[in-house]
């Protein structure tokens, strides 16, 4: 936790990382805001890396003569941390590619990322999970281990898959991808599958779709680091679990100013623990070993849009409506209509807490209510909250945290 200190001199600081990298927005965000509170800090940072364009990323090399006053950089390869060795200025690290730099670092908590994300898998019913990763990258070892770990707390088996860090350059996509193919084909649905960031879990769906697996009732996947352009962009949504961009940031900002007023850097890395996951479409499912339960479920979520009721589910399973209200109860604990209304509310929250401001009319559609005033009664029933209320709290949550 950073220590409030008071307004010091206007420090001029380079941010050798490409900030168009989405979840940088948040860090960059996290850094301008310590920087305005402690003296103004001016920001030095890397374009967008297109090369074509006459572009080249900020490196610490290209940093040589720079006459700034500190350095944040991703120091991920031997060449990288000879280079901040060379520029003699105060740096920190903010990768956690390697174990050791010899730099002090700021870095998420990528272990407690890997069991936040095997507990919302687990908190589906999921009892199979599989975790991929690349092989020799520590965060990758650390995500993986966090999450195998508390898979086996659970007693749950946890399948691995290791994608090679450099595949070789003249493989064509079918090769670059087959292990990945016989590895989901391996699988025994239903399977909860963690993959090391987004655009791997975004791998994983395609090839998914490809090989006729439903996500998520046959794999439900989530992602890491809660990147908007991969997440809202997949079909269905991608789940992800948040890195704390901006809290990250602010950390990060901090101890570089203790390192430009000459302090000694703590002996360990200072780890940011994520803010929660953000729950899409490729989690939403609910695991049960019950066949015409799990049918009825798989109704409720794949339909959840469209204003239907309870005959609607029985007519999507063999069974009459008594034995599956029978079922229900003994399985999951509740009726089938509060089960559906559930899936709605909890459907209705992600898009009241999102970013931007829907009209309740249309979040009413979108889960599947006939009314506002419905969506409202069947909110307050099964939350103690309206719509309204549980909007103005949410945005509190997002606002009054103060380092």
């Amino acid at each position: 936790m950073a220590v409030r200190r008071t307004k010091g001199p206007a420090r001029h600081v380079a941010l050798a990382y490409p900030v168009s990298v989405p979840w940088m927005a948040l860090f960059v965000r996290g850094v301008t805001d310590y920087g305005q509170q402690h003296g103004g800090w001016s920001l030095t940072v890397s374009p967008p890396t297109l090369s074509w364009a006459g572009e080249q990323m900020l490196t610490l090399d290209s940093l040589r003569g720079w006459p700034g006053d500190g350095v944040i950089a991703a120091l991920a390869c031997r060449d990288e941390i000879l280079a901040a060795k060379r520029l003699g200025k105060p740096l920190v690290n903010m990768s956690a590619t390697l174990r050791e730099t010899g730099f002090p670092r700021v870095r998420p908590d990528h272990a407690g990322m890997g069991r936040l994300a095997a507990e919302h898998l687990l908190d589906r019913g999921l009892r199979r999970l599989a975790y991929y990763g690349v092989e020799g990258l520590w965060f990758s070892q650390q995500r993986g281990g966090g999450f195998a770990e508390h898979a086996r707390q659970a007693g749950v088996s946890c399948d691995v898959l290791e994608a090679p860090r450099n595949p070789k350059a003249r493989q064509t996509w079918e090769q670059r991808l087959a292990p990945l193919t016989r590895w989901l084909q391996q699988l025994r649905p239903p399977v909860g599958l963690l993959a090391i960031q987004d655009y791997r879990a975004r791998t994983v769906v395609d090839e998914c779709r490809r090989l006729g697996l439903r996500v998520p009732h046959d794999v439900a996947v989530i992602g890491m680091d809660d990147d908007p352009t991969v997440c809202e962009f997949c079909t269905p949504t991608l789940s992800s679990v948040s890195r704390n961009g901006w809290r990250l940031g602010y950390e990060t900002a901090a101890l570089l100013d203790r390192l430009m007023d000459g302090l000694p850097p703590p002996a360990e890395d200072i780890v940011v623990p994520s803010d929660g996951i953000v729950a899409r479409q490729s989690t939403d499912t609910v695991a049960v070993d019950d066949p015409h339960v799990a049918a009825a479920v798989h109704f409720i979520h794949d339909h959840a849009v469209e204003p239907f009721g309870v005959e609607r589910v029985v007519r999507a399973t063999a069974i009459s409506r008594r034995q599956l209200e029978v079922r229900f109860r003994r399985v999951l604990g509740c009726t089938l209509h509060d089960y559906i209304c559930r899936e709605r509310i909890e459907r209705a929250k992600r898009l009241l807490a999102g970013p931007e401001r829907i009209k309740l009319q249309q979040i009413a559609t979108a889960c599947g209510f006939t009314t506002v005033e419905r969506m409202r009664l069947v909110f307050k029933r099964f939350s103690g909250q309206t719509p309204l209320q549980y909007r103005l709290a949410e945005l509190v949550k997002t606002t009054t945290w103060q380092p």
